[in-house]
């Protein structure tokens, strides 16, 4: 027992935390503290939108029902809706409807990519890319109306 050397001693986290200038009970992992960026967590947002994306588009069904509805009941009733999608909040809700496609099309690519491709660092990355795709495309559509 006397010839075992002693393992080297951990540094405390207390002084850990003092040298980072954060309090020892809001030490997180590594000494981040654990309240810096918890609100905003990049991965979150992009999980959140991708499932209201869905809910909202499973929600427009019905709508898109209906106008298909129209159109087989003959053109005049087709004309009739579609002088209806030709006023100013309807347009913008085709704008919100093609923002909501694309943003559930690149949130959805993001996951595959998570899913199925090896980790990469540039896998944290993916959501503002994903974002960024889907407002071009909206932007791009607005810009087309």
């Amino acid at each position: 027992m006397a010839g075992l050397a002693r393992p080297l001693a951990r540094p405390c986290a207390a002084r850990l935390c003092r040298a980072a200038g954060v309090g020892w009970h809001a030490r997180g992992v590594r000494g981040i503290p654990l309240s810096a960026g918890r609100n905003l967590h990049l991965g979150k947002l992009a999980v959140l939108l991708h499932r209201v994306s869905g809910l909202a588009l499973a929600l427009f069904l019905p709508l898109h029902f209906w106008a298909l509805g129209h159109a087989l009941q003959g053109t005049a009733s087709l004309e009739a809706f579609l002088a209806w999608t030709a006023h100013p909040l309807v347009k913008f809700a085709e704008w919100g409807l093609v923002l909501l496609l694309a943003a559930h099309l690149a949130g959805g690519l993001r996951i595959m990519a998570l899913e199925f491709l090896p980790w990469r660092d540039w896998h944290k990355s993916l959501a503002a890319v994903a974002a960024g795709a889907s407002l071009a495309a909206g932007l791009a559509f607005a810009l087309a109306l």
